[in-house]
């Protein structure tokens, strides 16, 4: 592996030290062991997005006095339960939204 020095004289490529490759490789290592964890944060916020955009109607019903469908608190249940059992990236990223009644 290489590494780019940009000196005043010019520019150098000088090969890695061992410490410099064993920090790159924990680096990759401590990236690859996240990606769970970002995909699944991508899809939180997704979700998130999903849900505050039809809080307003939660708050209607409160405020009149009525009942939402079972379809539409079926729907906002499955939108708070759709990470759950995901243990892998590809999990997550086959997950497809449900439909909004």
């Amino acid at each position: 592996m290489k590494k780019i020095i940009i000196r005043p004289t010019g520019i150098e490529e000088l090969d890695l030290t061992a410490k410099e490759i064993a920090e790159q490789e924990a680096n990759k290592t401590e990236w690859d062991n996240g990606a769970l964890d970002r995909a699944l944060n991508n899809l939180r916020v997704n979700r998130n997005r999903l849900l505050a955009d039809s809080d307003w109607e939660v708050t209607m019903a409160k405020e009149k006095g009525t009942t939402l469908s079972a379809g539409f608190k079926n729907w906002r249940q499955e939108l708070r339960d759709i990470t759950e059992g995901l243990t892998t990236v590809e999990e997550v990223e086959a997950v497809e939204f449900p439909s909004k009644p």
